[in-house]
């Protein structure tokens, strides 16, 4: 694989955003800031899944409109003939790998939509994260370009572990922002905030190595976050953590 000077030089700028402690939605735009100039694209979409709602919501965009956008979550969304299989893929895919160029510019999907604001060249990355499709980006190149190659499906590749991390942090770290007994534990107990992050977790019932996996960090520090914060709530076990957290001070 080649890379230009320019994609030297972002590629570190990739990661150091992704270890910032931004949440999901800064966390989206400033990458797709950075994407754009990755891959020499020109337009950025992400959106999160919702199972609940069965929709795309938590829009973030760059270079697209918002009167376009906002009829594709009123309309086009449940007349999209790629985005539903593309999240299917565990892996950065061209639109063009699950239907062809000429077969695409025949559907309403793109004359109506993507036409509109000049998509038309397309990249999809879809990061699971605990099971469900958190976030995904849709990275699009307009007429006057060639279709993404194979070494740019290698540059998002190389990313997407760092990617998929980071959004778990951005989502750990909002559900214990809006728990107002984890947030009375902080001020009353003095726990970091990755001790309460995996205390948090560890009060669900997730066994250590599945809370190292999910915040990125070894089993050994799992240990030391625990032990750290049964001593400052005076706790013995994690049955009276979870009744702890549960609690309000």
């Amino acid at each position: 694989m080649y890379l230009s000077s320019d994609q030297c030089r972002i590629l570190p700028q990739i990661m150091a955003t992704l270890a910032e402690p931004f949440d999901r939605e800064t966390l989206r735009c400033r990458l797709g800031e950075l994407l754009l100039k990755l891959l020499r694209a020109d337009f950025f979409a992400s959106y999160q899944w919702s199972d609940t709602d069965e929709r795309f919501v938590s829009r973030v965009s760059i270079n697209m409109t918002d009167r376009n956008l906002h009829d594709y979550e009123k309309y086009y969304q449940f007349h999209d003939p790629i985005t539903h299989v593309l999240r299917q893929r565990l892996a950065p895919t061209r639109v063009t790998q699950i239907l062809p160029q000429d077969k695409l510019r025949r559907t309403e999907f793109f004359n109506d939509f993507l036409w509109r604001d000049g998509l038309y060249w397309g990249l999809n990355l879809h990061i699971p994260v605990d099971g469900t499709s958190t976030a995904d980006f849709r990275i699009w190149r307009s007429r006057v370009s060639s279709d993404f190659e194979d070494d740019d499906l290698e540059l998002l590749k190389m990313i997407t572990p760092a990617v998929s991390i980071a959004l778990r942090r951005s989502q750990h770290r909002e559900q214990i922002n809006a728990t107002p007994a984890l947030q009375q534990i902080w001020h009353c107990a003095g726990l970091t905030a990755r001790e309460l992050e995996t205390a948090m977790l560890a009060a669900r019932g997730l066994p250590d190595k599945e809370i190292a996996r999910q915040l990125g960090i070894s089993f050994t520090t799992v240990r030391t976050h625990l032990k750290h914060a049964f001593r400052k709530l005076d706790l013995e076990n994690r049955v009276q953590l979870a009744a702890s957290l549960r609690t309000p001070f």
